[in-house]
């Protein structure tokens, strides 16, 4: 199994960004994919998944700001985030399944002004 995200950087209060998550490895369309983000000093945060058929679910600190999706055709996970608070400020992760042990190795995420 091999996670690589990407998309990460630093973006003003109220921006937008989108993170990306290539999967290898494995049957990417069989698996529900999962995004958490680690905030400086807190523990990793479940922020959203999606399962096989592609619905989706999100914690409430995100929903209506952030948008999960997937290409099972490119094997890749998505995370559009708007509307971007000081308080997303962590690395981002996307894992294969509903847990977070196998996942790749983050973006940062960063918003300041």
């Amino acid at each position: 199994v091999q996670l690589v995200e990407s998309g990460g950087g630093l973006v003003r209060p109220g921006g937008s960004l989108t993170l990306s998550c290539a999967a290898h490895g494995f049957t990417f369309s069989a698996e529900t994919m999962t995004w958490f983000r680690e905030a400086p000093g807190k523990e990793l945060e479940w922020i959203s998944n999606i399962n096989p058929g592609g619905t989706p679910d999100y914690a409430t600190s995100v929903m209506g700001r952030f948008t999960i999706s997937r290409d099972n055709a490119k094997n890749t996970l998505s995370l559009q985030m708007k509307s971007l608070k000081p308080e997303d400020t962590a690395v981002y992760y996307c894992a294969k399944g509903r847990g977070s042990s196998q996942r790749g190795q983050g973006t940062q995420v960063t918003v300041s002004s």
